[in-house]
């Protein structure tokens, strides 16, 4: 067996050292999953057994590997799956580690690896589909995945990977690289620190690495989307005394085109982890390399001040992609864990991560004036751009009683550094119309901002924190207080096209506090307060300089209910959040304006197993917005734009009652009505989508193996999606029904 893993270590760093190529991807695809069949389909691994159906009938079923060892070289490993396995008992809450979810302040949903399986979501917005208090968008004029939480935007360069940011791939993330996804809901920068984009004001995503299972796992998938397809492999064992040593090596493929017409997507990843697990020291790493091909995709509409209603949806859903556009982006990325308990009640810990990416892409959108006649302009766009990025983090973890009182104390410093380098090309727009796009042979992009080819820096920002905090229990673990603060400095290098221009430099003391009381066993009552420094915004003046705005300080309040009672479980809370904005001064620097954007709402979500055949999962949120202080007052008390008063989901899976494993799903997913301009004068309708699906556990000869269908969207409706990302007019339409065929065999 030992040699064996060897062997697919050594072929796994043949191939990324030098930087994998796609054709090489292809082969050790292939190499993988052949060597599987010959190396694990005779060693006879059985996964299934019997259980007793609810009329005594012996059904056949088949679980999922269960991964318990740690995701982040901790001594605890993973929360345990909630009742029915779509979520977990807790997650992770920033410096003070795993909580459960009655015991913990703050409002965290952690989507378990079978709820991604079982779904067949390929990313993490795909599997975001399932959060109530979510929505995902194409934001930033490119095909770069946007969420929403709480109505504030988070960009997918914002995600953390097992605590660190900056660290994972820029645009799209597939999930063959993460074993759960983790959303924090509200600020978190005294937990995290802060976000180095500057989003994630509403929440943050955590997505947990994929860690050797306690059983041999050897799984091959292979699917279809009836226009593409893509086959995965993943492996994993343990080795040496009391299996401290981990090995998981996660590989995949994916090409073809989309429902929509003439949309291509090509992507290849590669991903290594290993673990020891020793009696007092523990040791995890990541290494991974992505190659995300995509061509001629729909891009969003931009409308200008001048539209005076909303265009149809219908008719965009023809528009397709112009022949000339792409986006290709490359990534290597890594990251590495210990612990080493110094005590049985002290631990010190220390984590790194970096990311090296190159991007390329030419990028073309219509710019509507007009929706009675369509007048458009079409553009184009070239940004070549390289990314460095590097995160670390130290800290100490104390257990001790004074008294009554249990304390859980950590102490942690962290430092994020990231290395911008781009051009930007772009061409005159050309006459356009909304209702008979034109399809030019080439871009002609002819006038660049920096040179052409280039990767001219463009910015160089450092985030340095220490932070503080304490996890009290007391009255028998009935009571919680978590309490702390966190130093924070961010300096910021701005740089147009290679030419230093300025320095921003700006230090914050932010308090966190929360308190979650256990009314009963079952349930519990929590509140919090926590500040956030947030990086300023990007913006541009008159005459289309670009200028970064000073950080600022975001506040929070939360206040709500929890209940678990083993097999059901929910959430009711409300949330207060504001949100300062930017502005260009007379002088021409930019600095924060005293407009404000205000935030608050309620949210609910149930999960659980309703009963022995069928699992729940959903929950709504309702959010009032209003625009302060805006300049001249031209917006003062209007919706935010681009945030809709409610939203909601359901979802439920239902196991027929059959000799055959065979499970039933649907989605109902309802998002309201949203302002698509600060002025409130152009709003979208109000969408509802249904998705259905259903799985089929059995045997392949003696392998275990799984049959995935799904249909999202059945109805195949046209609506627009979102309406902006930060303040702009981005209108992201909907994806078109899409079939999903998927086959898993666990050899």
């Amino acid at each position: 067996m030992l040699i064996i893993i060897i062997y697919y270590v050594g072929l796994f760093f043949w191939i990324i050292i030098p930087m994998l190529k796609m054709k090489q991807l292809c082969v050790m695809m292939a190499c993988i999953t052949q060597g599987l069949a010959y190396a694990y389909a005779n060693e006879g691994v059985e996964t299934t057994h019997l259980i007793a159906n609810t009329d005594n009938t012996a059904v056949l079923t088949l679980d999922a590997i269960n991964v318990v060892v740690s995701a982040d070289a901790s001594a605890n490993g993973l929360m345990k799956p909630y009742a029915g396995g779509q979520v977990a008992t807790g997650g992770k809450v920033g410096i003070f580690g795993n909580q459960k979810n009655l015991e913990t302040p703050f409002n965290i949903t952690s989507y378990t690896n079978q709820y991604i399986q079982d779904r067949q979501a390929k990313s993490v917005g795909e599997v975001l589909q399932a959060d109530a208090g979510v929505r995902t968008a194409k934001g930033y004029g490119n095909f770069q995945e946007a969420y929403f939480i709480r109505g504030f935007a988070l960009a997918s360069d914002d995600t953390a990977y097992n605590g660190l940011y900056g660290i994972l791939p820029r645009q799209y993330i597939p999930t063959e690289l993460f074993e759960r996804v983790e959303v924090f809901k509200g600020a978190s920068a005294f937990l995290n620190g802060a976000i180095p984009g500057g989003t994630g004001i509403g929440g943050s995503i955590n997505l947990l690495p994929k860690r050797a299972s306690n059983d041999p796992l050897t799984r091959v998938t292979i699917g279809t989307n009836f226009n593409g397809g893509y086959v995965a492999s993943d492996v994993s064992r343990r080795f040496g005394t009391d299996d401290k040593f981990g090995v998981r090596v996660n590989t995949a493929y994916h090409d073809g085109g989309t429902e929509v017409d003439k949309e291509n997507k090509t992507l290849g990843l590669a991903a290594l982890s290993a673990d020891y697990k020793g009696d007092r020291f523990r040791l995890s790493g990541d290494l991974g390399y992505n190659n995300n091909r995509l061509s001629e995709n729909r891009p969003s509409l931009r409308l200008t001040n001048a539209v005076a209603q909303i265009p149809s949806a219908s008719q965009y859903a023809n528009y397709h992609g112009q022949a000339w556009t792409y986006s290709n982006e490359e990534d290597i990325f890594g990251s590495v864990r210990a612990e080493y308990d110094l005590s049985d009640a002290t631990t010190a810990y220390a984590a790194y991560g970096f990311r090296k990416s190159e991007e390329a892409g030419v990028y073309s959108s219509q710019q509507l004036s007009d929706t009675e006649a369509g007048p458009a302009k079409l553009s184009a766009s070239m940004i070549p751009r390289k990314d460095t990025n590097h995160s670390a983090e130290i800290g100490l973890k104390s257990k001790f009683e004074t008294g009554a009182f249990k304390h859980q104390v950590v102490a942690s410093s962290s430092i994020y550094r990231a290395d911008k380098r781009y051009s930007y090309g772009y061409a005159t727009s050309l006459n356009d119309n909304f209702y008979d796009p034109i399809y030019p042979e080439n871009s002609n992009i002819d006038k660049w901002l920096g040179k052409a080819g280039a990767y001219p820096k463009a910015g160089l920002s450092t985030f340095k924190s220490i932070a503080l905090g304490d996890n009290i229990s007391m009255l028998g673990d009935r009571l919680t207080v978590m309490l702390g603060a966190r130093y924070q400095e961010v300096d910021q290098d701005v740089y147009s096209y290679g030419t230093y221009k300025y320095n921003i430099n700006k230090h914050q003391l932010t308090p966190a506090l929360g308190l979650s009381y256990k009314l009963t066993p079952e349930l519990s009552m929590y509140a919090n307060y926590i500040e956030a420094l947030v990086q300023g915004e990007a913006i541009l003046d008159s005459e289309g300089n670009n200028y970064l705005a000073d950080p600022f300080v975001s506040k929070q309040k939360e206040l709500g209910l929890k209940y678990e009672n083993g097999l059901v479980g929910g959430t009711l809370n409300y949330f207060y959040t504001d949100r300062q904005k930017a502005s260009v001064n007379t002088s021409g620097s930019a600095q924060i304006s005293q407009a404000t954007n205000i935030h608050q709402g309620i949210e609910f979500n149930a999960y659980g197993q309703l009963t022995d055949s069928i699992k729940i999962l959903g929950g709504a949120t309702w959010i009032d917005t209003e625009q302060k202080d805006t300049y001249q007052g031209l917006f003062e008390g209007h919706r935010v734009i681009g945030v809709p008063e409610f939203q909601a989901n359901v979802e439920a899976d239902w196991k027929l009652p059959t000799e055959q494993d065979i499970s039933l799903n649907g989605r109902v997913v309802y998002t309201g009505s949203t302002y698509a301009n600060n002025a409130n004068t152009l709003k979208l309708n109000d969408w509802t989508r249904v998705d259905v699906g259903a799985n089929y556990k059995t045997q392949f000869n003696t392998v275990p193996t799984t049959l995935n269908f799904s249909v999202t969207n059945v109805m195949d409706k046209d609506y627009w999606a979102s309406a902006s990302v930060n303040d702009y007019t981005y209108l992201s339409i909907s994806e078109p029904r899409t079939f999903k065929l998927s086959a898993t065999f666990d050899f």
